[in-house]
């Protein structure tokens, strides 16, 4: 059976006044860390945390992100480019964003905020991390909209020509024609999505009997392991990757599965950190009889 290719040619521009533009990308990334803080303020905010230090906590997060994320472009993938020119760090409006990055940046700014709150890292960071998997699927709609960080070609029904992208080549320098490539970006949005979906609803079951660490170390490895095989389709971000048999992106993410097995193996018998005080359930309202 034949069907046809899926044609990706939306424009990642939604418009613009003057050199002002708003894309798609943008939006999808402040979507990331608004329903962020909606769902932790609804279902992972406690009394310990009041509206000031939830404000102040996203504003950790979002600088964590942003930092964490250009650097680990930038001295992961491309280092001596970088080096060379170092002004070019902070063009982050040209593209070039590492997830490994962002993931460092993530847990460096919590520990500074939790050190600065005295709270426990753990018990902060099993909660964020449910969060966190959910910006990471709009971040990777982001990258649809943009048509990068896809994967090689596929002959299967839900490829997608990325015909904005386009690729040229290296003798002639003529554009090359585009073909149907797997959507890498929703594989790892589906993922994310599904990540969520899982982490959120067995905190909410068992958030009073978890030990801290252990929603952190599972988060880990689901997320990790999802990005390591979703590689194997993704094509090379940059060009001393094409003879690895591992690219980059998998050899950095093997560190996270295994620290994932050593934090839940390491909480096992460690006892909870806030054991005397379960987050309370808000109050059902009345039901008013006219």
């Amino acid at each position: 059976m034949i069907f046809n290719v899926i044609t990706w040619n939306v424009d990642p521009e939604i418009f613009s006044l003057g050199e002002l533009s708003i894309r798609w990308y943008g939006l999808l990334f402040a979507t990331a860390f608004l329903s962020g803080y909606l769902v932790f303020t609804r279902y992972l905010a406690t009394e310990r945390l009041n509206s000031e230090m939830m404000d102040q906590l996203l504003i950790y997060i979002a600088v964590g992100t942003v930092l964490g994320a250009r650097l680990g472009h930038c001295f992961f993938y491309e280092p001596e480019y970088f080096l060379k020119n170092p002004v070019e760090i902070i063009k982050i409006w040209r593209g070039g964003l590492a997830s490994h990055g962002a993931a460092i940046g993530i847990l460096l700014s919590l520990w500074i905020y939790v050190r600065k709150n005295k709270l426990s890292f753990l018990w902060m960071i099993d909660r964020i991390v449910i969060i966190v998997a959910l910006g990471g699927a709009f971040i990777r709609l982001g990258n649809l909209f943009n048509s990068e960080i896809y994967g090689g070609p596929t002959s299967l029904p839900w490829g997608i020509e990325f015909v904005r992208d386009k690729l040229y080549d290296p003798i002639t320098g003529a554009v090359l024609p585009t073909v149907a490539s797997h959507p890498t970006q929703l594989y790892e949005a589906l993922s994310y999505f599904l990540i969520f979906g899982v982490l959120l609803t067995f905190y909410r079951k068992n958030y009073t009997k978890v030990r801290d660490g252990f929603i952190f170390g599972v988060f880990m490895i689901m997320l990790f392991s999802a990005r390591f095989f979703i590689e194997f389709v993704k094509n090379d971000q940059v060009g001393f990757e094409s003879g690895m048999t591992l690219n980059m992106g998998q050899w950095l993410s093997l560190p996270f599965i295994l620290a994932g097995v050593l934090m839940i193996m390491w909480t096992k018998n460690k006892p909870r950190y806030f054991n005397q005080t379960p987050i309370p359930k808000r109050p059902k309202q009345a039901n008013k009889k006219s």
